[in-house]
């Protein structure tokens, strides 16, 4: 199977649109920076919080470089999520001079 993908130029268009981000990394990352509005649900939770991703909406999906991510889109894709990869996670989103946010809420999507 080949995982959809995008990379940080095209996430930061769609992030300005409203995109949804999921962010599957463990909680003490999260919080040290991640994209701001991005929904926080680690690698090891999404088989159990699968039903916060509707079938009608596509979801970004982002952790630190990519690898944990595209997992994360694979099983998704599976159930029938529509799901897209984010090349270069969060460590390329910051890298890029792209706002960010800190702590455990979510922040501005913008």
């Amino acid at each position: 199977m080949t995982i959809p993908e995008i990379d940080i130029d095209t996430l930061e268009s769609l992030w300005r649109e409203g995109a949804v981000v999921i962010d599957v990394r463990e909680p003490a990352e999260y919080d040290d920076a991640h994209v701001p509005g991005a929904v926080l649900i680690p690698l090891g939770e999404i088989e159990s919080r699968v039903d916060e991703c509707p079938a009608d909406e596509t979801f970004y999906v982002i952790c630190r470089s990519g690898g944990r991510s595209a997992n994360a889109v694979e099983w998704l894709i599976a159930q029938n999520v529509d799901a897209v990869n984010i090349a270069g996670g969060t460590l390329g989103w910051i890298s890029g001079g792209h706002d960010v946010a800190v702590g455990r809420e979510p922040g501005s999507p913008r």
